[in-house]
């Protein structure tokens, strides 16, 4: 301070230096803030740019998975078609076994056309037709178990039942059977 100075030179000197000081520290901040905008910025513009990268490889990995699946998807449709080429083959020969075996009784209506399963189905019906009448016999009447043979049993059917040991014949009477006693 010089003498030369007065005191209201002195007050406008602090209010200069003061008006100066606070404008710097006003851009310092204005500069920091920036500083602080472009640090957030660089960050953002590195995750954006590792989620990118992130995505990329999702989407490598889910074109992958989906090739892998229809791969998947045309190995089992390829099995399907042997396993149904297979079991219409098993069907095939089943039917043709059970027709020169085991024809059905009433050969009138029945066609070559129809459906081998046909045969089958109804082998298996008659068979368990049997079944049901020496089982019903038994448990109604188990003192006398014996069916009386009629023409409603057909003899392959019977003779099928009788050499597999699931029915035997009566000791005295050829024309009458039972269901074999399992539980003893």
């Amino acid at each position: 301070i010089t003498k030369e100075m007065t005191p209201c030179d002195l007050e406008n000197k602090k209010c200069l230096y003061g008006d100066f000081f606070l404008l710097n520290a006003y851009f310092l901040l204005a500069q920091l803030s920036l500083l602080t905008t472009r640090v957030k910025a660089l960050q953002l513009q590195k995750t954006k740019h590792d989620l990118e990268m992130v995505l990329s490889i999702i989407q490598s990995k889910n074109e992958q998975l989906e090739e892998d699946l229809k791969r998947a998807l045309q190995q089992l449709q390829n099995k399907m078609l042997k396993v149904k080429s297979y079991k219409e083959g098993l069907l095939n020969a089943l039917g043709e076994f059970l027709g020169e075996h085991f024809p059905i009784p009433e050969k009138g209506g029945i066609t070559k056309k129809k459906i081998k399963v046909y045969l089958f189905c109804s082998f298996l019906n008659l068979i368990l037709l049997v079944f049901q009448i020496l089982i019903q016999k038994l448990m109604s009447t188990p003192h006398d178990p014996y069916v009386t043979i009629n023409d409603s049993f057909w003899p392959p059917y019977i003779e099928l039942l009788l050499r597999y040991g699931i029915a035997l014949r009566h000791p005295e009477d050829p024309n009458r059977m039972r269901l074999e006693a399992f539980h003893m």
